[in-house]
């Protein structure tokens, strides 16, 4: 129980990573408020959970949003132990095609960056607010391996992973700085499946291929489960992570240490 009495806050809970967080937070003694724009997977996914678990709609674009369910917990909890920032887009969904840095319009920029940095630059401040009485708590940006590397045909999803990469190591530093024991973090997954890979894999014939490749280039030969990545989160959001904070953790199977293919 690494989490007993701590409350959480996690975006873009209702599938993938995120649920997989707060399903590890429910199991390690934390309350935990799922949040998300799918007002009934995430309801479904919270009443699952059972007793230590909460929902609340939020639209990570909105600041009013923010401030309205930041203020919820607070008011039914007291405090605010730990905020994840998951809530994320890749700019694929419904269909949208590639967002290569020539052809990507203004639009799709926009729209990427309103989710994946906006939503976690309205995160980290209204978490501030809320941690700051006590003068600690656990900030946790999902960011990805596209943070770190270049991606040419998904051009403003790497922008913006990249950009939470640098504002989390501002968080830590504005934190630190006011005195406050607020430590932020971000976690950087790669070729972890989830309901997010499914625009990029397509259903057609050549799915089995995309994936079969994917995996060969993987160091560890095989994709990421959703749960691995909660276990990291995990170790975050505790007590046994105190003296971490301004960090990146990479979890993606070995793809940036280098090359898997044996020495010529």
């Amino acid at each position: 129980m690494r989490l007993q009495g701590k409350t959480a806050l996690i975006s873009g809970a209702a599938r993938g990573i995120g649920l997989a967080i707060a399903t590890a937070f429910v199991a390690e003694g934390a309350t935990v408020w799922l949040t998300d724009v799918a007002v009934a997977a995430g309801e479904t996914a919270a009443a699952v959970l059972g007793a230590a678990a909460r929902f609340a709609p939020l639209d990570v674009r909105s600041e009013e949003d923010w401030r309205r369910v930041v203020d919820r917990v607070l008011g039914e909890e007291g405090r605010l132990d730990v905020l994840v920032n998951n809530a994320g887009v890749t700019g694929f969904e419904n269909g949208a095609g590639p967002h290569d840095p020539e052809h990507a319009s203004l639009q799709d920029w926009r729209a990427v960056h309103a989710v994946n940095l906006d939503g976690v630059f309205l995160g980290c401040k209204h978490a501030i607010r809320a941690m700051r009485p006590a003068g600690c708590g656990s900030i946790i940006n999902i960011s990805s391996r596209s943070g770190l590397v270049g991606i040419p045909g998904a051009a403003a999803y790497a922008s913006s992973k990249a950009a939470v990469r640098n504002h989390t190591k501002t968080v830590a530093l504005w934190c630190a700085s006011q005195g406050l024991a607020i430590r932020c973090n971000s976690i950087h997954p790669a070729a972890v499946l989830t309901p997010m890979w499914e625009p990029m894999l397509g259903d057609g014939p050549d799915r089995a291929a995309r994936m079969a490749a994917f995996v060969r280039d993987t160091p560890l030969r095989r994709f990421g489960r959703p749960e691995e990545v909660a276990a990291l989160a995990v170790l975050l959001a505790s007590d046994e992570a105190t003296y971490i904070t301004g960090s990146e953790l990479t979890i993606d199977g070995g793809l940036l240490a280098g090359s898997a293919a044996s020495p010529s």
